[in-house]
């Protein structure tokens, strides 16, 4: 008959492996509550306390690689896993575009862009994670593939997110720390920031229409049912 004791260390095992497979999800949800100091900063009203905005926003940014690393690493891939990062990576972003628009750095439409955009495809992919599906195996195309579930356009889009949220969060406490530097060059710094802003509007939008179209053809009456 086995011991008791051995039985109960078992459990205990058991349990705190568990425990340690849920550390790529406490990365990610750091970067949460990080999103909410970099918020207090923002709207903190002392310039020289802003000037924290751009090394914390790319940390928070580049904290997404870390919890995707720390799942790999220590295989803690899952399901839930890769929505949860999504869904962050989605408040996120989202939040700031909003927070940009209000201080009135952007366009509202911007933000407006990004919130329809999220929506749409959010309820597209809940329909797989439903099934089992993670998001970025929803994708058959090429092209969707590559835009879509492509390493190398995902990392291409959170730097270009990164950099221009970076870009204009760095120059909020300008006018007021050196009101000369921006009386002069304050239009170049505003009109890269608009660049930056226009540039990552305009890859949200070539990275959602896969997503959707792919959804609305696999979806048609008639289509073929599972992946080609």
């Amino acid at each position: 008959m086995a011991c008791p004791c051995r039985c109960v260390f078992r459990d205990r095992t058991k349990n705190s492996s568990k425990d340690d497979r849920a550390m790529a999800n406490w990365v990610t949800f750091g970067r949460f509550l990080l999103l909410f100091v970099l918020l207090g900063i923002i709207y903190s009203g002392v310039p020289a306390l802003q000037l924290v905005n751009a090394p914390l926003t790319v940390f928070i940014i580049a904290l997404d690689g870390v919890d995707g690393w720390v799942a790999r690493k220590y295989n803690e891939e899952s399901l839930f896993g890769a929505t949860f990062d999504i869904a962050i990576d989605r408040i996120v972003e989202t939040v700031l575009w909003v927070v940009l628009a209000h201080l009135g750095f952007i366009g509202v439409w911007i933000p407006l862009l990004f919130i329809i955009r999220g929506n749409l495809v959010d309820a597209i992919r809940s329909k797989g994670a439903a099934s089992g599906t993670a998001a970025f195996d929803m994708m058959q195309s090429p092209i969707g593939r590559f835009l879509v579930a492509g390493r190398f356009m995902r990392g291409f889009y959170a730097v270009l997110k990164a950099v221009a949220f970076a870009w204009i969060l760095f120059w909020q406490p300008f006018p007021f720390l050196a009101p000369e530097f921006w009386a002069n060059y304050g239009w170049f710094c505003v009109g890269v920031g608009t660049a930056l802003a226009w540039a990552s509007a305009a890859i949200c939008i070539a990275r959602g229409l896969p997503v959707i179209i792919e959804f609305c053809v696999n979806e048609r009456p008639g289509a073929p049912t599972g992946r080609g």
